[in-house]
């Protein structure tokens, strides 16, 4: 097995777990949000700074308008501080891939790492219900507070992917193999991207 793999996820459909016991059925790195810290410290930004960047994502508008402002900044010749946040992070990503075979999740990764011969896509999805039964499970609030943090996370997520990419986050056309949790569970889900990545 030579390939990078990345991992686009819904909130809490298991996507980090499904990612971690890949890593460790095929002996292989697994990069989350340690990617963020490798990218603060070589931008010399602390994690707090990556993390705001985030926040924008929340709402698509606001994330639009103060992108777009950004874009005219860099296009004159100013980079703003999230265009060199990306920019970072993009740097990080494609090190990791050169290294050898390894796990991404999140980050645009899968835009990012498009060109390379060597990359296997993959989307993990569940149903509202058994998400929400996760995240409930794993933070300790109740099912609709969880059902308001899960779509948070995905408007965020899904804003930020299609900013910066030219396709859209969660399109199954994107990806070569997306997987239900919710159906399947996170050890079978392993247990298929496994056997899906040693045969391609």
């Amino acid at each position: 097995m030579n390939h990078v793999i990345t991992i686009g996820r819904q909130h809490g459909s298991g996507g980090k777990e499904i990612g971690e016991l890949v890593s460790k059925q095929l002996g292989i790195p697994f990069y989350d949000n340690a990617l963020i810290q490798l990218a603060a410290e070589k931008s010399g930004f602390s994690e707090e700074h990556f993390r705001d960047y985030d926040k924008y994502a929340n709402n698509s508008f606001l994330y639009s308008l103060v992108r777009g402002f950004q874009y005219h900044q860099s296009a004159t010749g100013v980079w703003s501080l999230e265009d060199k946040i990306y920019a970072t992070q993009s740097k990080v990503i494609r090190e990791l891939a050169d290294k050898g075979p390894c796990i991404i999740i999140g980050r645009c990764a899968d835009y990012i790492l498009a060109d390379r011969p060597d990359l296997v896509k993959l989307f993990i999805y569940g149903s509202i219900e058994s998400r929400a039964e996760r995240v409930a499970e794993r933070e300790g609030i109740t099912k609709e507070k969880a059902i308001e943090k899960i779509k948070s996370a995905d408007k965020r997520r899904q804003n930020y992917y299609n900013y910066h990419a030219d396709t859209k986050w969660g399109d199954a056309q994107h990806y070569n193999l997306c997987i239900d949790s919710s159906f399947c569970g996170v050890e079978k889900a392993a247990s298929i991207i496994c056997d899906f990545v040693n045969k391609v």
